[in-house]
């Protein structure tokens, strides 16, 4: 395969040779092929630099001044590679040149003196030949010129205890304990001093060891220290020095727990209860989740049913608590707080919650985020005067939070009527007429007015009735279920005129909220009555302001329903010429539902009252059902939707039609003739 000229320059080919032959080679090697070679051959001889055999002393010699100049060149080329210094002293170490090897170490150390792997190479080399003194003096001067290193103070204390010598490995732990070093060096101690069985030097080391490191672990250890030696009050009095050493600020739940499950064991309950709850009320409920599910477990085991529930309630009140942090104005939570204290039995637990909750005023004017909240008053207040009968204390709440409502802007007509329940209740009828009179005055409702009404409704004061009635129109004239009222009191009363006065003045209303219902208490009023002139000329009146077809047939069935002389048909006659008439208008108005209720009506009427013909009558009025296609109201020009829809036919609609074709024919005739 010839390949192209090469390209001048360092850089590579980007275009690599073509291939011309693209046919398949005649031995074929596969992945496998390769993978299985490269197995069978893995334990071949791998061939190795043969050693050197030195015969004589020179030739050691000459080997050795070779071998020193190359470590010499490295060292010349780079001094600050500690690796060369460390391998030309082990090499020296080796060839048995002990004064050798402490010159290259003792140089190294020139070059780079805080160096620790240094100085631990140097004297494991004085150790592993046994040159003790030689060791001792490197491990004095590492310690002088590196107190904090750690792994120097253990080698040295680990030669000395493994010579025997106790007394100066003691002396070592001493020196390095000025330094104040880390836990694992003083348990180094410790444990040293625990295997020559000096368990009073312990003693007095644990104590030197918590006064520098006074975290709760290490008070711990050393109370259970204490109690693994069976000194059971010098371990309570350890667990008490360390309770008073870090105070309400450093206070932590371990040790808390250690404490309490130490007294556990030793039977005393009464004082592992007083320590639990001396953590619960001191530390912040985020940092006790572990000492409160280990009283719960305590008070399983070893507590009454009061206990139990006390614990329940903690755990519960913990909850709340850390649901209040997060939001303070979820007054969902704090309904259920509140609850919770109130199932407790203690009211002044319940009334600080309480207090609590209302302080948390909603942010802003809108009534949306006061419907929640004025429910905190309201369960305030009934738990004050139900379960604690604080009647002045009741009172108090329910003045705050009328003078906290913005009123201006929104009002609570049910806080009001609550004020003025409760004063009743308290027989003072003169403070709850004030308060509801102070409400209407200030922001009046129809809720309030109602309220009121009912109030002096159940004293029996009708005057004071009228005058709320009154001023209750005033303020809001459209409300047919004012009128209503205020004419059935009239009524109640016995003053049918005045009650009739009151519809008159009700009906006549330009805007009212729902004028049907009031006209329909009207002509119940005036059949009660019996007064069916009057009721009559009040259906005339209404049909004159809307005909409506169930306006239509309630004025057909009052008709049917007025007791004639017996064999009188007038009521008949009256009721079907409503229908007559009513039918006419609507079909005048083309209201097609309307007729179709209108006969339906009309039908039932005539099978109950009227003759075959007159029956015959209203069945050839009755309407054919068709199904009909129109395009739909959201169709367009380009995409046109059709629905169906069912739609009705009169027998009179298409006479009439048919003859309406017949003079539109006619009128084309005459114009077509005219132009001839």
């Amino acid at each position: 395969m010839e390949s192209g000229p090469a390209k001048s320059g360092t850089g590579r080919n980007p275009r690599p040779p073509k291939v011309k032959n693209k046919a398949p080679a005649e031995i074929q090697i596969t992945a496998e092929q390769i993978l299985r070679e490269a197995h069978d051959r893995r334990l071949e001889p791998t061939h190795s630099i043969p050693r050197q055999k030195i015969s004589d002393l020179e030739e050691l010699s000459e080997f050795r001044q070779r071998k020193r100049k190359d470590f010499e060149d490295n060292i010349r080329k780079n001094r600050l590679n500690i690796s060369n210094w460390l391998k030309y002293a082990a090499w020296e170490e080796s060839q048995m040149e002990f004064q050798r090897s402490r010159s290259v170490y003792e140089r190294a150390l020139d070059v780079e003196s805080r160096n620790p792997a240094i100085w631990l190479r140097y004297v494991e080399m004085e150790m592993k030949n046994r040159n003790v003194n030689h060791a001792r003096n490197l491990f004095d001067r590492a310690t002088s010129l590196l107190p904090r290193m750690d792994q120097v103070w253990y080698k040295y204390t680990y030669m000395e205890e493994t010579l025997g010598d106790v007394p100066k490995a003691r002396n070592v732990f001493e020196r390095w304990m000025k330094w104040e070093p880390d836990e694992s060096a003083w348990h180094a101690y410790i444990k040293m001093e625990l295997r020559y069985n000096e368990e009073e030097r312990a003693h007095a080391l644990y104590e030197r060891f918590v006064s520098i490191h006074p975290e709760s672990k290490n008070w711990i250890k050393w109370a259970k220290f204490e109690e693994d030696h069976n000194n059971i009050d010098k371990c309570r009095e350890i667990y008490a020095e360390a309770l008073e050493y870090l105070g309400d600020d450093k206070l932590d739940q371990k040790i808390l727990v250690a404490f309490a499950k130490f007294e556990i064991k030793m039977k005393e309950f009464e004082r592992a209860r007083v320590i639990f709850k001396y953590g619960l009320e001191r530390l912040p409920k985020s940092q006790s989740q572990s000492l409160y599910n280990q009283y719960t477990n305590f008070e399983k085991q070893y507590g009454d049913r009061e206990g139990i529930e006390d614990v329940v309630l903690g755990k519960r009140r913990v909850q709340y608590e850390n649901d209040i942090e997060s939001n303070p104005k979820n007054y969902d939570v704090w309904f259920d707080y509140a609850r919770l204290e109130e199932s407790s039995g203690d009211p002044t637990r319940t009334r600080e919650v309480y207090e609590r909750a209302i302080a948390q005023v909603p942010p802003a004017n809108e009534k949306r985020y006061w419907r929640r909240y004025i429910y905190l008053w309201i369960n305030y207040a009934l738990y004050e005067e139900l379960e604690n009968g604080d009647v002045d204390r009741t009172r108090e709440i329910y003045t705050q939070c009328l003078n906290i409502i913005p009123h201006k802007s929104f009002t609570f007509a049910k806080i009001w009527l609550l004020a003025a329940q409760f004063e009743i209740r308290q027989r003072n009828v003169q403070a709850a007429r004030l308060l509801l009179g102070q409400a209407i005055g200030k922001c009046p409702k129809n809720k309030l007015f109602k309220g009121y009404i009912d109030l002096e409704m159940q004293l029996r004061d009708f005057d004071r009735c009228r005058i709320l009635y009154s001023k209750y129109l005033e303020y809001d004239p459209a409300s047919c279920s004012a009128w209503i009222k205020f004419a059935e009191l009239e009524r109640l009363l016995g003053e049918i005129d005045r009650s009739r006065s009151i519809f008159e003045l009700g009906i006549s209303q330009a805007v009212l909220d729902m004028p049907e219902l009031l006209w329909k208490a009207y002509i119940d009023f005036e059949i009660s009555e019996e007064e069916y002139e009057r009721t009559r000329e009040l259906y005339t009146r209404l049909l004159e302001r809307t005909e409506h077809v169930k306006v239509f047939i309630s004025f057909a069935q009052f008709e049917l329903s007025i007791p004639y002389e017996e064999g009188s048909k007038e009521g008949v006659g009256r009721a079907r010429k409503i229908f007559v008439d009513a039918y006419d208008s609507l079909k005048k108005k083309d209201l097609k539902d309307e007729r179709v209720l209108l006969l339906e009506a009309w039908k039932d009427f005539e099978d109950n009252n009227g003759s075959d013909e007159e029956q015959k009558v209203v069945q050839d009025k009755m309407p054919k059902v068709v199904r009909k296609r129109r395009k739909a109201a959201d169709s367009t020009d380009d995409n046109v939707i059709w629905e169906e829809y069912f739609d009705y036919i009169f027998p009179d609609d298409q006479v009439q039609s048919r003859n309406l074709a017949f003079l539109a024919q006619a009128h084309a005739w005459q114009q077509k003739a005219q132009q001839s």
